[in-house]
This record gives structure tokens, C-alpha cells and sequence, in this order.
């Protein structure tokens, strides 16, 4: 498996702390990957044939161990930029994913959430996919916040849900119940469908908007 180019620049922005966390999880990452069975589930195609305008990928909090591999082994072609907390969490993330080839947007709903916003506002007109954990960084898990059809509104770029299901993982007591896939274990990426946001939406089309996604996400409606 070749690597994606690593975002140099970001990392070396970030304390030496939260470099080495980000190359160790993101060694780990790649040799858990590698004993991993994969299988796509991507009815639409949007592997082989990608929409030509940005996408906003949108997945749980408690998924995020394989996601970068699975954009990685998927979406690579993509330009990525991930949303990230501006907590110490939030510096370890933006290092481990530079080095798959993605860059960071700091900030979240709770803290810098205006700023961030504006900032995605700028990847998404400059060509980027970006990546949004939308039930992070606190939960409640597997909420939908307002965010990411916002920004879908806002800049026309078409949302992706991505549902990962592990065949086997470890659960932790986390407030998001984070999944560690074992060794060996299947992952099923789910793509899509991908959807649009019409703009001018009023309060209550907004909240319809708002579950529909959250309802894709999610479609087997689990609350573990």
C-alpha cells in the first residue's frame, strides 16, 4: 500500500507532542488496516465516478479509527481537508491525518464554530472535499448537528454519508462508545447516497433537511 503525500507543512505547525501521537496512531492505523477484510458498498459508483463538484463526508464520532484508510483505499483522488476540535485531541487528529494526505480546519460546534465554518466555506470554493464528524466532539452520539447541511446549503456541495459497520470490535466507555475493529475483522463502508441541500431553506425545511441526513447515516436507527 503506498502512502499518500504527507501535509508536511501541517505537521510541523503543530507541538512535537502531537506529532508523535499523530506517527504512532497513524502507524497503528495502517497495520490494523492491514489485517482488515474490506468491502465497499458503493451503489451510486462514486469511486469510479466522482461527482464533479466538492463533497462534505459526514461519519460518527465512534467510526473514525478506519477512516483514514478508508480515504486512503477510496477517496484519494479527492482533495481533503478534516474538520477538526481546537482541543489537544483536535492537534493529535490534525497530525495523524496529514500524514494520509488530508490538511486540518480547526475548530468545532462548541469552540472557534463561526471561524471554522468560514474556513470550510474557503476549502469547499477552492475545490476541496471536507470531512465533518457530525455528532463530535462531545456527542450526543449519533446526532446530526446543524453544520453540515449549513455548509451544504451555503456552498452547494453535495453531502456523503459514510456508514462504517465492523464486523468485530472492542467497545469503550467513552460517551461515544468507541469501536476498535480487532484484528481480522470485516469492514463495510457504506457511500451515499450522496444528497443536496436546496438554499433559502426555512426553519422547518431546515430541521427536515437536518434529520434526512442524519436518517442516512443511520438508516438501522441504532442507539447502542
Amino acid at each position: 500500500m503506498t502512502s499518500s503525500p504527507e501535509k508536511e507543512g501541517a505537521i510541523h505547525l503543530l507541538s512535537p507532542r502531537s506529532r508523535r501521537i499523530g506517527r504512532v496512531g497513524a502507524i497503528l492505523i495502517r497495520l490494523f488496516s492491514l489485517t482488515m477484510r474490506w468491502r465497499l458498498h458503493d451503489p451510486d459508483g462514486l469511486v469510479e465516478n466522482p461527482p464533479d463538484r466538492p463533497m462534505i463526508w459526514t461519519f460518527w464520532h465512534n467510526r473514525i479509527f478506519v477512516v483514514p484508510t478508508l480515504y486512503h483505499k477510496y477517496l484519494s483522488s479527492r482533495k481533503g481537508v478534516v474538520l477538526t476540535s481546537a482541543s489537544r485531541d483536535g492537534d493529535i487528529i490534525a497530525a495523524l491525518v496529514a500524514r494520509f494526505g488530508c490538511d486540518a480546519v480547526r475548530g468545532s460546534s462548541s469552540r472557534r464554530g463561526s471561524a471554522a465554518l468560514l474556513g470550510l466555506i474557503d476549502w469547499i470554493r477552492d475545490g476541496y472535499d471536507v470531512a465533518i464528524v457530525p455528532d463530535g466532539p462531545r456527542g450526543p452520539r449519533y446526532r446530526l448537528g446543524p453544520g453540515v447541511i449549513k455548509l451544504a446549503e451555503v456552498t452547494g456541495a453535495l453531502i456523503l454519508p459514510v456508514r462504517i459497520e465492523y464486523g468485530s470490535s472492542w467497545v469503550f466507555k467513552s460517551w461515544d462508545l468507541f469501536r476498535l475493529p480487532k484484528p481480522f475483522s470485516t469492514v463495510d463502508v457504506y457511500l451515499g447516497p450522496c444528497t443536496a441541500v436546496r438554499s433559502g431553506l426555512d426553519d422547518e425545511a431546515f430541521e427536515a433537511e437536518r434529520l434526512r441526513v442524519e436518517y442516512l447515516m443511520n438508516p438501522t436507527h441504532e442507539t447502542d
